[in-house]
């Protein structure tokens, strides 16, 4: 059944590219279909037609990783599509060369309606990517400068961390997430310098990083100090983009709480 789902998937996918979307012209009078034809994609994929057909009618090898991402670019797939390619292949999706670094739009437009929770995403670096007007006024420091990295500012930039709390379990969680994003991502120039940089810069850091931690993103309350508001206690909660490997952090107060009260103030000043 898999193997049928696959070859469904392939032919369904060939005959919605159109000729012009990949360069080839559009001029061919001989085409009785507007898709694309096997041995157009085979020849994009770097594999042989026979190949390629038997994928296509299910009779075919279970394919590798590296046809599947053949496939996927030469079918010009998104993201969420190749996660089912290779899910339909019986396989799981590697990730890319590097972490991914851009936010995808709608939930780039989620963050901004959520006005009463400060909101970001970061990346698999803890790079911030994105972050609605709440989470600015509540973290501030060096976010609106769109280089803000949670992680640097947990190890090296305390003067930028502004919790009283849940700080030693940050710092654990932090460098559980850093280790998945080292083995996921060896060849990431920009991971690879940050982790030289926290390992030459923080003795908390290379302690917690040799006992190999294991976190997985859920909910967790902290205290932070804000300068104009005073403390509040947050809860803090994870949604997860698994197919660019972020996270969508949610920061909000109890309803009726005076930590509701203080960012009820805080978004109206942003507004």
């Amino acid at each position: 059944m898999a193997r049928q789902e696959l070859a469904r998937f392939l032919r369904d996918r060939r005959a919605g590219l159109r000729p012009h979307e990949i360069g080839l012209p559009t001029t061919d009078t001989a085409r009785r279909t507007p898709g694309l034809r096997r041995e157009e994609v085979a020849d994009l994929a770097h594999m042989s037609v026979d190949y390629y057909t038997r994928l296509e009618q299910a009779r075919g090898p279970r394919p590798s990783a590296r046809i599947l991402d053949a496939l996927t670019k030469a079918l010009r797939l998104t993201p969420a599509e190749r996660s089912h390619l290779f899910r339909l292949a019986g396989s799981t999706p590697p990730p890319g060369s590097n972490a991914v670094r851009r936010v995808r739009p709608d939930v780039a437009r989620m963050l901004q309606r959520l006005p009463q929770t400060a909101a970001i995403v970061t990346d698999a670096a803890y790079g911030v990517v994105a972050w609605n007007p709440l989470a600015q006024a509540l973290l501030g420091g060096d976010l609106p400068a769109g280089t803000a990295n949670l992680a640097r500012r947990r190890f090296l930039d305390q003067g930028q961390m502004n919790e009283s709390s849940s700080t030693e379990e940050f710092g654990h969680i932090v460098v559980a997430r850093l280790r998945r994003a080292a083995d996921r991502y060896p060849h990431d120039p920009q991971l690879t310098s940050l982790l030289a940089e926290l390992h030459a810069g923080s003795e908390e850091f290379r302690q917690i990083w040799q006992t190999r931690p294991l976190h997985a993103p859920g909910h967790r309350t902290k205290t932070l100090d804000h300068p104009e508001v005073g403390t509040l206690r947050l809860n803090c909660d994870v949604l997860l983009v698994p197919e660019d490997d972020q996270e969508v952090v949610l920061i909000t107060a109890d309803p009726g709480s005076p930590a509701s009260r203080a960012l009820g103030s805080l978004a109206r000043q942003m507004t």
